[in-house]
């Protein structure tokens, strides 16, 4: 299922997140960023486009900043967020400028998609780019921000820039294979649900555990990212980034994860009915 969506989608937004992106000494991990670009080159040279929503600023921020690090105070994250921004982008540039691929950065804020002017220039600038070939790398502006400045609103963030752009398809890359019935890192026995059609049912279902990045701040957001995603259309894809070359696999059904799809219609449930195991 996941292998024919992105066979079939033509604009595809991919997340991630900073834990995804950060190796194991709390650095951006250059080579993760190549091997996606990599992987993501070979999906434009076969005709689709790409738009990344790209969290790490502060990660960023903190491994050029180390005598920040025991630092809480919120103007002192907003300021690593600065200075992490710039080194993220030049990361993201290295990766891409291999495949003489142009980025841009995008930053945004909740207001500016609450303002129908500035939601308007965000979508043409957004087409622009893309029309152009460059790859569009969207971020919170979280050193003007401030309740942004927590993990999961790029979650959202990503929902809202997949309509705001009309997209296809989202894939949210994260440390985590999908939706698990309860929390994998507590229960080994823990099933993936490789397809899920009614969100809230499923929230209601899952069993979360103790709080940790299966929790509020992590798969909560998730949900809800999806949910409004599939609000506009969009089907949306959770899995694991860190996997080997995780777009090539999941484009080639090799890697699982969790596909979020509208709930099918009568004549949809149907159809699925009358078709035995046998009759392919």
């Amino acid at each position: 299922m996941i292998a024919r969506l992105i066979a079939d989608a033509r604009k595809v937004i991919c997340k991630f997140g900073s834990t995804t992106l950060a190796d194991k000494d709390g650095k951006i991990n250059s080579d993760y960023l190549a091997e996606f670009a990599d992987q993501a080159a070979g999906l434009i040279k076969g005709g689709k486009h790409l738009v990344i929503v790209s969290s790490g600023a502060q990660v960023a921020g903190l491994s050029t900043m180390g005598k920040w690090a025991r630092k809480r105070d919120l103007h002192y994250r907003q300021a690593l967020c600065a200075i992490g921004q710039v080194e993220l982008m030049s990361a993201w540039r290295r990766a891409f400028d291999k495949h003489s691929l142009h980025i841009a950065q995008i930053l945004l804020t909740q207001d500016d998609f609450g303002d129908p002017i500035r939601t308007l220039n965000m979508r043409n600038t957004l087409f622009t780019l893309v029309d152009e070939g460059v790859i569009p790398i969207i971020n919170e502006n979280d050193s003007v921000s401030v309740e942004e400045i927590k993990i999961g609103d790029n979650d959202t963030l990503a929902a809202q820039s997949a309509i705001l752009w009309s997209a296809d398809l989202l894939i949210l890359f994260s440390d985590i294979d999908g939706l698990y019935d309860k929390n994998p890192k507590e229960f080994p026995e823990a099933a993936l649900l490789e397809e899920v059609r009614d969100i809230e049912a499923a929230r209601q279902s899952i069993s979360i555990g103790q709080t940790n990045s299966f929790g509020t701040g992590g798969i909560a957001t998730k949900l809800d990212a999806a949910r409004l995603a599939l609000l506009y259309g969009i089907p949306t894809v959770l899995t694991h980034g860190g996997r080997p070359r995780s777009l090539e696999a999941l484009a080639a059904g090799r890697q699982k994860g969790t596909i979020f799809l509208a709930q099918m219609t009568n004549l949809e449930s149907s159809d699925r009915s009358d078709v035995s195991p046998g009759s392919r």
